[in-house]
């Protein structure tokens, strides 16, 4: 069992920069592939980023490719999220997610685990 806590969302202007932090507890985090969604009202939930347990592989979505950066530190339980040149299309509640298999890291219904979310409100 694996239980996620998210930080770091705000109100922003666009252009700026934030980092989510989400700690999970549990001693077998160090197994787990770990992402990051977001869901924008009125739309479903979206793959953000992906990394896997030892931070060799690492996946994006198209639309935060070369914005948005996913990291890891085993020794502190926490996955990381930096989101640069912020715009208003990424207004939304950002998930941390984690699941055991270190595949198929694109699709939310795979992650079992997930925290409560964070609020990332981009203003333009």
């Amino acid at each position: 069992q694996v239980q996620l806590v998210e930080s770091g969302g705000g109100l922003v202007q666009a252009g700026v920069s934030l980092r989510l932090s989400c700690a999970a507890s549990g001693r077998t985090f160090s197994s787990y592939t770990m992402g990051w969604f977001r869901q924008a009202p009125g739309k479903e939930r979206e793959f953000v980023a992906a990394i896997n347990w030892s931070s060799t592989r690492t996946y994006y979505a198209d639309s935060v490719k070369g914005r948005f950066t996913i990291s890891r530190d085993n020794a502190k339980n926490t996955v990381y999220l930096e989101l640069n040149s912020l715009k208003p299309e990424d207004t939304a509640v950002y998930y941390c997610a984690a699941k055991e298999m270190q595949s198929n890291f694109y699709s939310p219904g795979l992650y079992p685990y997930w925290g409560q979310g964070t609020q990332v409100t981009v203003s333009s």
